[in-house]
């Protein structure tokens, strides 16, 4: 799975990680992460990362 990097912050999405702290699942690609998910590092929204 493609990983992906916030615009903003460089904070990077890794699927393979999930985002523990939103409560998303390891294995969780970023397309299906809800819409209003946002970077764990700086409250960007998904709108702002970009693919690596």
């Amino acid at each position: 799975m493609k990983k992906y990097v916030c615009a903003i912050c460089g904070y990077v999405y890794d699927p393979a990680k999930g985002d523990s702290g939103a409560g998303i699942a390891a294995g969780t690609a970023f397309n299906d992460l809800p819409a209003d998910w946002l970077c764990p590092d700086c409250g960007a929204p998904k709108s702002s990362f970009e693919e690596e």
